[in-house]
């Protein structure tokens, strides 16, 4: 059976009579990962900034905390936009420090002179500059997110206050990954209240974490994914344990020297099969977090 091709028809969301940039800032809201920069959530809009007016967007990346300060221009690129959103990512940096910023304006038409400017600022500022194009095909209309200059990478922030500072509860994850791997967190919490039974898991925007009393108490954190569970275990890096996890089949992720972390990736029947490999090592991770 043929293919039926439809062209689509460039649009003009500067000049629409309907489609405007609250419009855009919705649909970017809703789903962060129609602008190709990863697995982000959305942390705030219309960011208000005293004497320096609102930012659009602050998203942040899930697994790496990285923050992007996110300003919409419909039409090409002007000087007023460049400061804004340069602006804005200082504000937010200076208030926050402890987060990595990244500085990101999408607009419809950006420049080459705008790329000549921006482009000396990036390696002293992250900058990510991403080009819209707003298409018809037939009766829907689509926006197409291109990066055309991209930036450096930074580092993380503490988990502990990631949790008090995005909290959320089960039905988020469960719609963000699936029930049954969400599931899997809880048949782990069992494995953890063998040594505590007083903890419980704590949801967040960025992972599932661990809480006793309400308060974070991590030494394992859960990130459920549509189709397994990704577990941290704060645990050094050595031979013995890479020997054990190896022997035992399980996949890796790459060990997060930064704040040291293995990062397993769980399917249900490795949770279930390799029970008493892992809870040897969350049973090390404990006695770590309780010494």
């Amino acid at each position: 059976m043929s293919q039926k091709y439809v062209k689509p028809e460039r649009l003009s969301l500067r000049n629409h009579a309907e489609l405007s940039e609250k419009w855009v800032q919705k649909l970017i809201a809703d789903d962060p990962s129609i602008l190709g920069l990863g697995d982000l959530v959305l942390r705030d809009q219309e960011r208000i900034h005293p004497r320096a007016g609102r930012l659009d967007l602050l998203l942040q990346d899930a697994e790496t905390k990285r923050r992007y300060e996110v300003e919409l221009q419909l039409g090409a690129t002007d000087e007023t936009h460049i400061i804004r959103t340069i602006e804005y990512w200082d504000i937010e940096r200076k208030r926050y420090p402890q987060y990595d910023h990244c500085a990101v304006i999408v607009a419809e038409d950006i420049t080459s002179r705008f790329l000549n400017v921006i482009s000396l600022f990036n390696g002293t500022i992250p900058l990510i500059a991403i080009q819209m194009q707003a298409l018809k095909v037939g009766d829907s209309t689509t926006l197409v997110f291109t990066t055309v200059m991209d930036e450096m990478t930074r580092g993380l922030v503490d988990e502990d206050e990631d949790a008090e500072a995005a909290p959320t509860d089960r039905a988020y994850w469960e719609a963000r990954a699936t029930k049954t791997t969400v599931s899997l967190a809880d048949e782990l919490l069992k494995t953890v209240r063998e040594f505590d039974p007083t903890l419980d898991l704590k949801y967040n925007k960025f992972y599932i974490g661990l809480s006793r009393d309400g308060q974070p108490f991590n030494f394992v954190t859960f990130r459920p994914k549509k189709s397994h569970l990704n577990l941290d275990i704060k645990l050094p890096e050595t031979e013995e344990i890479d020997t054990k996890i190896e022997a035992a089949g399980i996949d890796t992720l790459e060990y997060n020297k930064r704040w040291g972390n293995y990062r397993l990736r769980l399917s249900k029947e490795q949770v279930k099969g390799q029970k008493e490999v892992l809870r040897d090592l969350i049973k090390l991770a404990h006695e770590r977090r309780t010494s």
